[in-house]
């Protein structure tokens, strides 16, 4: 179970650091005018995270690859919404909960059907 939690804690830091990454542009102006910067230091932290996290999940799920992938793919769908909706004021419409909920059904998929 701890690679579990290891798992999406590290799912959840690496996809809220890409958000940072891509749409910090749109709300500080040394985000955009530094793409470069951005992109090689946090791309590298990243990626890295994104590996470590995909092992937890893997050594989870014994050695199968698609329920790190949907995880990975549900936690970035969360993570979005919840970044989006704190820094970009975007409200949660009736098309994005539909995604929300398909999200968490591809995440409780993923846990409990065995």
């Amino acid at each position: 179970m701890n690679n579990l939690i290891y798992a999406f804690l590290l799912y959840f830091i690496a996809q809220g650091m890409i958000w940072f990454q891509t749409y910090g542009q749109f709300i500080w102006p040394w985000i955009k005018n530094n793409p470069w910067t951005v992109s090689i230091v946090s791309g590298t932290i990243v990626s890295y995270i994104f590996i470590k996290a995909t092992y937890f999940a893997v050594t989870y799920f014994d050695g199968l690859l698609w329920p790190p992938r949907l995880l990975g793919f549900a936690s970035g769908m969360l993570i979005f919404t919840i970044l989006t909706w704190i820094f970009m004021k975007e409200p949660i419409t009736l098309k994005t909960l539909v995604s929300l909920l398909l999200a968490t059904s591809l995440i409780c998929v993923q846990l409990f059907w065995k």
